[in-house]
Order: C-alpha cells, then sequence, then structure tokens
C-alpha cells in the first residue's frame, strides 16, 4: 500500500505486477479506482442541451451531439492550451457524469462551479468506482445482468448487479475490453467480492494498472499530461471533433482555443510519441533524449517508462522535437550517465480490444 492523490493505494496484491498484468490481458483483472472523482452536471433549465453547451465553454469537444448513454473523452483546458486534467463524459438524460482524476478532482469541481454554477447544478459524489478490465469481463458481468452483452465501447447504462442499482460504462484504462462500475459507496465491498469470487478474476494493483496503460498508450495526468501540454503536443487530436475546430460550427470558444487551434494548423514544436530502448533494461520517467550518442543535442525527455509484458519489451513514451517524430528515428535516452539507443515507435504497443 502506498499514498497516491491523498489515498492509501495497493501497488500490488501477492501475485505481483508481472502476474497481475499478464492475467488481465488473458482473463479479467478488478481495479479498485474509487480515488477517481465523480460529478453530475445537471441544467438548471431541465435540457440536457443547455448542459452539454455549458461544458463546451470549458473543453474542447463535442458534448452537445453526444448522445444518451454514449460516453466521451474529454479535457479541460487553461487559457495558454495546456491541460488542467482530462476526463470522461457520459450522457445520462437528464444529466451529464463527469469521472475525473483524483488527484484534480477539488479544482475540478472548483472549476466548473465557477463557470458553470449559474446554469447547472453541480454535485460531487460519494460513490465507489470498480474497473473490470479484461476479455472475460464481459462474460463474467453478464453472468450478473444479461444486459451488459449487448454494450458496446462507450456505452453507459444503469444496471442492477446483485440488487445494487449502478452506472456501467463500456471502458476502461487498459486497452483491453471492460466496464467500469460506479456503485454506492455501501455496497462496494460486497459487490467487489462477489466479482472477486469468480475463478477468472483478480484483484490489480496500480503498478499492473501503470504496465497496462502504458503498453496500451494511454496517458496518466500528471506525467504524459498537464497544464504545460496542449492536446495537439500530446497527440490528442482526435479528442477534438471537427465541429469544435478551424471552420465547424462551433469553432473554438474553449479556453486556450487560439493556442491550440493554432497548432491544428501550423504543428506543435514537439509531440508525444512511443519510445522503444533497446534491450531489455527499461528508460523511466525523467530521463533526457538527444539526438545523438554523445548527449550534445537534447531533444526531448520521457515521461513514462518500464517494461510491457505483454509486448516482452521496454516500452515508453515522451516528447520529442517535430523533426525527430518520425517512427523509425533513432535517438538516445541518458540512462545514468550512459547514451542508450531508443527508437521513436508506434502507440499503442499492443493491439486494443475494445468492442466497438
Amino acid at each position: 500500500m502506498v499514498p497516491f492523490a491523498g489515498y492509501d493505494m495497493p501497488v500490488q496484491y501477492p501475485a505481483g505486477v508481472m502476474k497481475e498484468h499478464l492475467h488481465t490481458r488473458t482473463a479479467a483483472g478488478l481495479f479498485d479506482v474509487s480515488h477517481m472523482g465523480q460529478v453530475i452536471l445537471r441544467p438548471k433549465s431541465g435540457r440536457i442541451e443547455d448542459a452539454a453547451l455549458a461544458l463546451e465553454k470549458l473543453v474542447p469537444v463535442d458534448v452537445l451531439s453526444l448522445a444518451e448513454g454514449r460516453q466521451r473523452y474529454g479535457l479541460f483546458t487553461n487559457d495558454e492550451g495546456g491541460i488542467l486534467d482530462d476526463l470522461m463524459i457520459a450522457n445520462r438524460g437528464d444529466h451529464l457524469f463527469l469521472v475525473v482524476n483524483a488527484s484534480c478532482k477539488e479544482a475540478d469541481f472548483a472549476h466548473l462551479q465557477k463557470h458553470l454554477g449559474d446554469s447547472c447544478e453541480l454535485t460531487l459524489l460519494d460513490r465507489a468506482l470498480i474497473a473490470l478490465q479484461g476479455p472475460k469481463a464481459a462474460e463474467i458481468l453478464a453472468g450478473l445482468s444479461a444486459d451488459i452483452a449487448t454494450m458496446r465501447f462507450m456505452d453507459v447504462a444503469e444496471v442492477s448487479l446483485h440488487g445494487v442499482p449502478c452506472i456501467i460504462s463500456r471502458s476502461g484504462y487498459t486497452g483491453e475490453d471492460g466496464f467500469e462500475i460506479s456503485i454506492p459507496s455501501e455496497s462496494a465491498e460486497d459487490l467487489a467480492r462477489r466479482i472477486l469470487d469468480h475463478p477468472d478474476v483478480m484483484p490489480i494493483g496500480l503498478g499492473a494498472r501503470d504496465s497496462l496503460r502504458l503498453e496500451a498508450g494511454l496517458c496518466l495526468y500528471g506525467n504524459d499530461i498537464d497544464t504545460t501540454t496542449t492536446p495537439v503536443e500530446a497527440a490528442l487530436e482526435w479528442a477534438l471533433q471537427k465541429v469544435r475546430r478551424a471552420g465547424g460550427a462551433r469553432a473554438g470558444g474553449f479556453p486556450g482555443a487560439d493556442v491550440i487551434l493554432g497548432q491544428f494548423a501550423d504543428g506543435a514544436d514537439r509531440r508525444r510519441v512511443g519510445l522503444k530502448p533497446e534491450g531489455k533494461a527499461p528508460v523511466r520517467a525523467g530521463a533526457q533524449l538527444f539526438a545523438d550518442a554523445e548527449g550534445k543535442q537534447a531533444i526531448g525527455s520521457v515521461t513514462s517508462g518500464g517494461f510491457g509484458p505483454s509486448a516482452d519489451h521496454p516500452v515508453a513514451m515522451g516528447y520529442v522535437a517535430k523533426s525527430h517524430t518520425v517512427i523509425g528515428t533513432e535517438i538516445f535516452a541518458d540512462v545514468r550517465g550512459k547514451f542508450l539507443p531508443i527508437t521513436v515507435a508506434a502507440l499503442p504497443f499492443v493491439t486494443p480490444t475494445y468492442k466497438r
């Protein structure tokens, strides 16, 4: 157990990080992510469209077209185009349901209250959140509720599990098919234990959570994205739908729009890329990257790195100058004074198995 974002969190269970990681890729892993923030955004007008348009003032994504029962990835940006947090946005019919990062949830809630408090009622929920991830996740949950089987990637629904009303999304943070389950706090332990009773489910800690998301090319807020990185630099252009880009019906209108849309047009000076070190030694976050083996031309740094158990080689990501972003480019990482070769690689390192 270690302190993490104000909570005590498990790094690993008795099986260890390697076995937890591989079990999630081949069967199913259960993660306790109750430290995340869960927020309800309810329009005072009663019209969900008003809540969507209000939220669009803070995020550069298309919330208005998000259908009921669907979820979308979003970003809070600041006036400089930096990322305040990344989040999930779900349309629940009469309100929007947001899931934000643990380390940012108080600041995010204050940000929402400041800018949207006049038009929306905001509630920071006290609910548990667990995630069941892996190729057997759907079969396992369908054993508790047949409704699960028909859900697609990014669907959101209210489903009863063992008589407990849960908000379930078919999504996750591993690159695998899976579900995130919001549960009333008083029922969380009982439901988690019932799911763990299934022989194909193993509890998974922060160590494997990190290696799984890194192989899947997914950003960790505070490491790979933060207030100093823009969505374009972070290679998250896909999160900005055309309607919010230049020429779109609702282009701009979010914090940092001039900077971000300018980078769409002209490119950014640096970009997040995948990195594959040679050999078996991982290259960790903070390692400086160079264009040459002598360490004379600095071009960036590693933001996340470790060994990828499924990829069976070290994996990393980081930011490099735009001159060195082409896949296959050889660069060098400073690891304890030695300049080790590392190749710019495509993300993700594993093929996602989301149910489209």
